[in-house]
């Protein structure tokens, strides 16, 4: 009888260990693809825009991620990181369909990884004196031999990291620089006049250097002042401080619009770049407002062309006023911005300082069916001034003293998502003795889908005074950026050429969360351990002294009474007693508060031990019933 027990029991195991391989086989074989992302931020959950760009591949990719295990054994928080990054690349990899290889390489020192690191240019990091250096970045090429990178994976950047991985993709998938329209009444993209007056001396007549910035990445074309429609080839259009557009102009930017072209426009109420220009009579200009009312005022958005914006918070310091040299003071309508930064939009997450200079503001019209997301924000202490005021010689103690910060924080550059309806009826008619172009291109009364423009209320964040500082270096003008405009400049339009399935993307959390409700416990459990201790240390203390009193007194006594009487023997006794236990007493708190964090690591042990593996286990055999009953209903 005992033997068929036995026998029994055995066949019982195998049965159950031969249940259990089953339903791993089946998980293997069905689950494998399946994913459930329960973060609070879905920070697995790829955005349908990569899942676009991934789907459309239409040449083969491949991307070389380079992590040195040395980073993870000195920062163990990279560890993590580059797990999230090898899954993430593994997902890209099975939407992709075959079009996206992934290579992983450990540079170690003296290795080929590590010459193929240094070879495609990526970031070695010292990790300590001995000159041992760390790679941790990512390397992709095309068939065309392209290739993009990220030299170094910043942990500060992680929560743009599907953005970043995603551009990289796109961008080898689309090799051909994006061509980005200027339109402009200030000589931004350089002036040959000024050039040649200027005989090589310092940077008058150059380009601005925010535009030698987005010469390294677009091909740049000027777009006339009048023109009735933008060159299709023109993937973004940047409109600064285009003054007295004609009706057709405005038109063609329209139609722009409308058929989809990405946009960044930027007006402004008082543009102090233009001013220090000369004018047609060698005196400053006094037409320095810009404004396109029509456009914006059809497209949902409010700007006031006589307001300009000051701000107590970062105001630049200068002469108090024209003819003073000695005193300075706070310039407001000139000031830095830092708290005002949009850090969870891709393009200004990493700015930490931009600079604006008479700016305007922007507010949504009321009922207008759009999203009105600021990139930049002046502060609670920002008022606004008279843009009049700030034409002709400024002066600056007067302006602060009739200063009121009021009304604050204010939008100075936003992004403006939504459909958008046309700003015209038709095609505008031609000047007199004009014609229309016989090629214009039906009009277009409303935008097919959410159109993504860029709108700023301030020009100056372009121009080289209020971001640079040049100096002369043996010959050469050397320029230092105090301010991050020209990389805000640069990002926006990157943003805007990247498409929208690129600028649907969004800030993710970071992958490396804490535990907090760990952490409140053990702030709580070390609160509560450190008033006992101190209570106990204290009585330790005052035991310690008392036995060191008591020793000190027999001895003081003389020879004679050197020997301890029965009496303080057993003083001394008792203390040390006490000392022992208030020790053991200190552990035993220390011991106790940690308890709770024990017992819910337990409970966190059979979470991850035992229930999500019997969740997965009753989704596959529900999977597999479900699948059996279709095969017979099939079959009957």
């Amino acid at each position: 009888m005992s033997m068929r027990r036995a026998l029994a029991s055995l066949l019982g195991l195998i049965g159950l260990g031969a249940l259990l391989a089953g339903i791993n086989m089946v998980a293997e074989a069905r689950l494998a693809d399946l994913q459930i992302d329960l973060t609070a931020g879905h920070i697995y959950t790829l955005s349908p825009g990569t899942r676009r760009i991934l789907a459309e591949l239409h040449q083969p990719i491949t991307l070389r991620l380079f992590y040195s295990r040395d980073l993870g054994t000195r920062a163990p928080s990279y560890d993590g990181y580059h797990q999230r990054i090898s899954e993430m690349l593994d997902q890209y990899a099975r939407l992709a369909h075959g079009m996206l290889k992934i290579e992983r390489y450990d540079p170690e020192p003296f290795s080929d990884a590590e010459d193929k690191a240094l070879s495609f240019g990526l970031q070695a990091v010292p990790i300590d004196q001995s000159g041992a250096q760390v790679f941790f970045g990512l390397v992709g090429t095309n068939l065309l031999d392209d290739e993009r990178a990220i030299p170094f994976f910043q942990e500060q950047r992680e929560r743009f990291l599907e953005y970043d991985l995603t551009r990289l993709v796109y961008e080898l998938s689309n090799p051909t620089r994006p061509v980005v329209g200027v339109m402009s009444s200030l000589p931004i993209d350089g002036d040959p006049r000024l050039m040649m007056m200027a005989q090589g001396r310092g940077r008058a007549g150059q380009p601005w250097i925010a535009m030698s910035l987005l010469h390294q990445s677009y091909e740049i074309r000027s777009v006339p002042l009048k023109v009735w429609k933008i060159d299709p080839e023109i993937q973004v259009l940047l409109v600064a401080q285009a003054q007295h557009l004609p009706d057709e102009t405005q038109y063609a930017i329209d139609q722009f619009v409308m058929r989809g072209g990405r946009l960044m426009l930027m007006v402004d109420p008082q543009s102090a770049a233009q001013a220090d220009l000369p004018g047609p009579g060698g005196m400053p200009q006094t037409d320095t407002a810009s404004d396109l009312h029509r456009l914006l005022d059809a497209w949902g958005v409010l700007y006031d062309p006589n307001q300009v914006v000051g701000d107590l918070t970062g105001a630049w310091r200068v002469r108090a006023s024209p003819g003073d040299r000695m005193t300075v003071t706070d310039y407001v309508p000139w000031f830095n911005i830092r708290d005002g930064i949009n850090h969870d939009d891709p393009a200004t997450a990493d700015l930490s300082q931009i600079t604006v200079a008479d700016p305007g503001f922007l507010t949504k019209k009321p009922g207008a069916d759009i999203t009105l997301t600021p990139l930049l924000t002046s502060s609670p202490r920002s008022g606004l001034i008279p843009a009049e005021k700030l034409r002709i010689d400024p002066d600056p103690a007067a302006i602060l003293a009739g200063f009121k910060p009021e009304g604050g924080p204010r939008v100075i550059v936003a992004r403006l998502h939504g459909a958008l309806k046309s700003a015209f009826s038709a095609p505008p008619s031609a000047a007199a003795g004009e014609q229309r172009p016989a090629d214009l291109p039906p009009f277009k009364d409303h935008t097919d889908g959410a159109a993504n423009l860029v709108i700023a209320a301030d020009v100056d964040i372009l121009a080289d005074r209020f971001w640079v500082r040049s100096q002369d270096f043996f010959g050469q003008q050397d320029a230092e950026p105090f301010s991050d405009n020209g990389p805000f400049i640069a990002n926006l339009i990157g943003t805007l050429a990247g498409g929208d399935a690129l600028l649907g993307l969004r800030a993710r959390g970071a992958g490396d969360h804490p535990f907090t409700l760990v952490d409140d416990m053990q702030r709580r459990a070390e609160a509560q351990f450190r008033r006992t201790q101190q209570d106990l240390q204290k009585h330790l203390d005052e035991t310690e002294k008392k036995l060191a009193s008591l020793r000190e007194g027999s001895g003081q006594q003389g020879a004679a009474q050197a020997v301890l009487t029965p009496e303080q023997r057993a003083a001394i006794d008792a203390a040390n007693q006490e000392i022992v236990q208030t020790r053991q007493k200190l552990r035993g708190v220390e011991r106790a508060l940690r308890e709770d964090i024990d017992a819910l690591a337990e409970t966190l042990r059979f979470f991850d031990i035992v229930l999500v593996p019997a969740i997965l286990t009753l989704i596959a055999i529900g999977l597999g019933l479900l699948r059996h009953r279709r095969r017979g209903r099939a079959r009957s």
